[in-house]
């Protein structure tokens, strides 16, 4: 092969990674012919009495909210005339465009877009940003909606306390397998 140009094509995350809807096909018939979810460690996370986690993985996470809008200044310049002096001399179009640019970075949107240390335990998940030491609870009696996205490896959580959250990854379909069994009605640990 000296001499020779090799090309080699190298798959997308998404081709690479096992079949992640596998896993959770797996998961979901274990649980609906009577199993249960297995039970996992979790180094590092210091779980409530009863408490008992159910899965440790790394996911993309994001938060959708809104921003107050932050205006800026007029925008402008200063002009030295002849016969009028310094004067300030204003760009009415350019303050608009800059005004309609601030009121679209405010709207809500998917913000805080960050990997994170994922734990779902029997209580609900921990979340674990990237470069923080602080384990952020969110509560499965909290949440109000589960919407998943298999397609692009990512669930939606509703909680009725703070703003959603987005997971996303090759773990995420089997988490939400998980999830949905979790919450659902006279279903528990």
């Amino acid at each position: 092969m000296k001499g020779q140009l090799m090309f080699l094509r190298r798959k997308p995350a998404r081709e690479s990674a096992p079949d992640c809807g596998h896993a959770a096909d797996l998961l979901r018939k274990q649980l609906t012919a009577g199993g249960g979810l297995p039970v996992t460690t979790a180094p590092g996370l210091p779980l409530e009495h009863g408490e008992i986690a159910y899965a440790d993985s790394i996911c993309g996470t994001a938060r959708r909210y809104a921003t107050p809008v932050a205006y800026p200044r007029p925008a402008g310049y200063y002009e030295d005339h002849p016969a009028f002096g310094r004067r300030w001399v204003s760009n009415p179009r350019l303050t608009a465009r800059r005004n309609r640019t601030a009121e679209a970075d405010a709207r809500e949107r998917w913000r805080d877009q960050t990997s994170a240390r994922v734990v779902l335990t029997s209580v609900g998940l921990r979340i674990k940003p990237a470069g923080t030491g602080v384990w952020l609870p969110f509560d499965h009696s909290l949440l109000t909606a589960v919407v998943p996205s298999p397609e692009q490896l990512s669930v939606e959580l509703s909680y009725s306390v703070c703003a959603p959250l987005l997971l996303s990854g090759p773990s995420v379909p089997w988490l939400t397998v998980a999830i949905e069994h979790l919450t659902a009605p006279s279903t528990g640990p």
